[in-house]
């Protein structure tokens, strides 16, 4: 595209469909950031949960955080594939779009770290250890720099194509970015065979009704709070959540709680 051509109109607004898949995907990766941090910390490694070092916040206040958590990263990545798709015909050149993505997931570790670890204080990487800075850095030095470092790479490096703000009809970083971002959104919905799912129940609803919605979907009973507005239940991967909606949760979250119970509920 030459110089020319960029006054033009039509080069003009397919610059800034360009620049808007760029935001896109930066706003993308993250969300995925933010997916991977709730996958891996909350639910696999069980090491922190968003609330975990605000006082007096008992269990059914931990579960709703998490969920309200989750629910603005889903929001976030809708808003982020908006920008990303919405350039009609001309997309931004694959190396960008990961470029961006790759940031925007570094930024997120960053983001995380500096502003809700450090600033606000209401949880770290790790919350049961002597020195919780030490597992904040190491998280920045693990996850943090070495994206920060080969999204700058990558913007850097030459195209031998003829640089990176040339448009072209390709969209392959565009979908596989899409698909890995709506994947790890699903997986912080559906845990993995075994995991634990916590139940949350509008206000009034009983420990017999608990009960019999999670018979409704044949689940395995694991524990329940004593007035039943929270339970945690194991479900067949093939049960659907929805039984529980219509018996009154009003939040079903896929999480393996069975290791931060003592910590949330002190």
């Amino acid at each position: 595209m030459t110089f020319h051509e960029n006054l033009t109109p039509e080069g003009f607004g397919d610059r800034q469909r360009t620049r808007s898949a760029l935001c896109g995907a930066a706003v993308l990766g993250f969300a995925f950031g933010a997916f991977f941090d709730g996958i891996l910390l909350h639910q696999v490694l069980q090491w922190h949960h968003f609330l975990s070092l605000v006082p007096g916040k008992d269990l059914q206040t931990q579960i709703l955080a998490d969920g309200l958590f989750h629910v603005a990263v889903y929001v976030m990545a809708l808003r982020g594939l908006i920008l990303l798709w919405r350039t009609g015909t001309v997309y931004a050149a694959d190396r960008a779009v990961l470029a961006w993505a790759i940031l925007g997931f570094g930024i997120w570790q960053f983001s995380d770290v500096m502003l809700v670890h450090w600033m606000t204080g209401i949880h770290r990487i790790r919350v049961d250890v002597p020195n919780p800075t030490l597992w904040d850095l190491g998280w920045l030095v693990v996850f943090g720099v070495p994206s920060l470092a080969m999204g700058i790479w990558l913007l850097r490096s030459p195209n031998k194509r003829g640089g990176e703000r040339r448009t072209r009809t390709s969209s392959g970083a565009a979908s596989a970015l899409s698909i890995a971002v709506v994947s790890a959104g699903l997986a912080s919905i559906y845990p993995a065979a075994g995991a634990t799912t916590a139940v949350l129940f509008r206000p009034g609803t009983g420990a017999t009704e608990a009960i019999a919605a999670a018979t409704s979907v044949d689940a395995r009973l694991i524990w329940s709070s004593p007035g039943g507005e929270i339970i945690l239940i194991q479900m067949p991967t093939s049960s659907s959540r929805i039984p529980l909606y219509r018996s009154g949760a009003i939040l079903v979250t896929s999480t393996s709680w069975m290791g931060c119970i003592g910590r949330v509920s002190t």
